[in-house]
């Protein structure tokens, strides 16, 4: 029996959610996605595997999964508008194309864009949560700007790595790694200044972005130093970064495939 291949894009909000992988006992994106495919397939065989996993509470604008079927789809925008009818409001299909067998959502050559939302020195309207850090203190953003810098190009980033194993691969590369202000998400309820940590790349570790992120953090407090990130991404550094950045400010705002 011939199989036929699709991938789904999608946005959700994950603050409610235990991050995508399916879980005992817990509600997670992968769950509900799959609780509505099997609904508006009534029954019908079906698999789905998702490009990569995300943490509980962090959102995407532009993820995707791969959907194998034994039937054709035979009107796309009707499948797509049933599909997000049936959805959770916080879960949004955005397009459906059909692939080939030769093509593996996992394995296929790909490059992430992160953005992780932050503002600091105020206490924020309690809306702003699911999707933007709040840090109280003070930080030196244009120290920030300097250390998120470090992190482009090759570098060992093993210190960037949650429970990281003896045998892992940890010189990656990062095509960009910049702070930036805030610009691209707005609410009537939002502070004044926010910023965004933006970051691209190939593949990155667990936790990799949120350590990144609370490595700035420390930075920004005066914590750590601009030579401690420099020590931190030499080859074979034992350095251990401890401040991982909350979930809810991380976003995958997109997956471009090669």
């Amino acid at each position: 029996m011939k199989n036929y291949f699709y991938v789904i894009t999608i946005q959700y909000l994950g603050y409610r959610f235990h991050g995508w992988q399916k879980q005992p006992n817990v509600k997670t994106l992968h769950l509900m996605v799959d609780r509505t495919l099997n609904y508006i397939l009534e029954g019908a065989y079906f698999k789905s595997l998702s490009s990569g996993r995300t943490d509980a509470m962090v959102s995407a604008e532009h993820a995707a999964f791969e959907l194998f079927l034994k039937a054709p789809i035979a009107d796309h925008d009707a499948f797509l508008e049933l599909f997000n009818y049936n959805l959770p409001q916080d879960i949004r299909a955005l397009s459906l194309r059909e692939v080939d067998e030769t093509f593996n959502i996992i394995n296929h050559s790909k490059v992430k864009e992160y953005q992780y939302l932050f503002t600091c020195g105020q206490k924020c309207h309690p809306f702003c949560a699911p999707i933007m850090t709040t840090i109280l203190d003070p930080l030196d953003i244009a120290i920030m700007k300097e250390g998120a810098t470090l992190f482009e190009g090759e570098n060992y980033l093993k210190s960037y790595c949650y429970k990281p194993t003896d045998n892992g691969i940890y010189t990656r590369h990062i095509l960009t790694c910049e702070l930036i202000e805030n610009t691209e998400y707005t609410a009537n309820y939002f502070p004044e200044t926010s910023y965004i940590l933006r970051v691209r790349g190939k593949g990155f570790m667990r936790n990799q972005i949120r350590l990144m992120m609370g490595t700035l953090i420390d930075l920004g407090k005066g914590k750590l130093s601009l030579q401690d990130i420099k020590d931190s991404l030499k080859p074979n550094s034992t350095v251990k970064m401890h401040y991982i950045a909350p979930a809810s400010g991380l976003i995958l705002k997109r997956i471009d495939f090669e």
